[in-house]
């Protein structure tokens, strides 16, 4: 019984919150790994595109929730996910226009694009703060829990209860839609194919015809969708704070790295390696040990590796370590 007790408290505070995570950062790490392999730069500014899509999707939410519509249990921000991703991509492709397309036409260097979109990125963020401020956020709305920790512990009879969060589960599913949406676009379609060849050889894919505007506007496209479904996901779990998308750069650009940068399946992985590293390693365990250990006895400390102050240390530390032993990522770095 203590051990069925345990593997709930540890499903129920590690594997379930970092599945929902790795879902999050994997869909970032996508829109990260779209813009290396076919614009070949790294896009500082992929954590405040995440920011300012959610912010669309917060405000469109509570339009809609202050006109009376709703989705009864699911939470209305699904509603305005199309509204976040048109707007989005309308701002990136704006954006392209007026700044990064003069950069690839002089055939600027990738770091030259890496010092553009870092200014970008602060443009972005003093966007996002002007509309909304920097209070946090809450909109999700509908039920609350899928899996209830009473009922829980009514049905198993087990003292540890479950709770999974409606968010949670939604982030998984959309999550597992767009990647095989993305997946199917890639490999099945003659825009995806052309995005594939333009990556691979950009100089074949020109005498074949392939437009090169086209494929850079459908890439900012895909972008901006990601970036909208990544963020809007992580506020619905969580909360909206347009701060926390800052810091959210650094483990989406791990798990990107981590996986293979240009290797939209390494992205998927990479974002899961770093979501359960991280909770992993700052979970204080004195819960499980306590249910493991021999009957009246407990740790006297939390049983915690790291604490939570250092979570995106661990983001940082296994980006470190990969670099130095498999500098092209667990899954070989490849266009996409």
């Amino acid at each position: 019984m203590d051990l069925l007790n345990a593997l709930v408290a540890f499903t129920n505070f590690v594997v379930v919150p970092a599945t929902a995570y790795g879902a999050q950062l994997a869909l970032g790490a996508l829109g990260v790994t779209l813009i290396y392999g076919v614009l070949r730069f790294s896009n500082f500014a992929h954590g405040e595109t995440m920011s300012f899509g959610a912010m669309v999707v917060v405000l469109v939410t509570g339009l809609f929730q202050s006109w009376g519509i709703t989705l009864g249990v699911l939470p209305t921000a699904l509603l305005a996910l199309p509204f976040g991703m048109l707007a989005t991509a309308l701002l990136l492709l704006a954006t392209d226009k007026a700044i990064y397309k003069f950069y690839r036409k002089v055939k600027a260097a990738p770091v030259m694009l890496v010092i553009v979109s870092t200014g970008v990125m602060f443009v972005m963020n003093g966007l996002v703060r002007m509309v909304v401020g920097t209070d946090d956020r809450r909109f999700a709305d509908g039920a609350r829990f899928v899996v209830n920790a009473r009922d829980f512990k009514a049905w198993s009879g087990l003292s540890e209860g479950l709770a999974i969060k409606t968010t949670q589960v939604i982030t998984v599913v959309v999550a597992m839609l767009t990647v095989a949406a993305l997946f199917w676009f890639l490999n099945r379609t003659r825009t995806g194919k052309s995005m594939r060849a333009y990556s691979d050889n950009e100089d074949l894919a020109l005498l074949s015809g392939i437009n090169p505007e086209r494929v850079v506007t459908i890439t900012w496209i895909l972008v901006g969708a990601l970036a909208t479904i990544a963020g809007a996901l992580y506020g619905l779990d969580k909360s909206f704070k347009p701060f926390i998308f800052q810091q959210l750069l650094l483990p989406v650009f791990a798990a990107a790295i981590v996986g293979g940068i240009g290797n939209p399946l390494g992205a998927i992985a990479g974002g899961f390696v770093i979501a359960f590293s991280e909770v992993t390693l700052t979970y204080a365990f004195k819960k499980v040990v306590t249910y493991l250990g021999p009957d009246g006895w407990a740790p006297d400390g939390l049983v915690q590796l790291l604490s939570t102050d250092y979570k995106y240390a661990v983001s940082f530390s296994i980006l470190i370590i990969v670099l130095i032993f498999k500098p092209t990522g667990l899954f070989k770095g490849q266009n996409i």
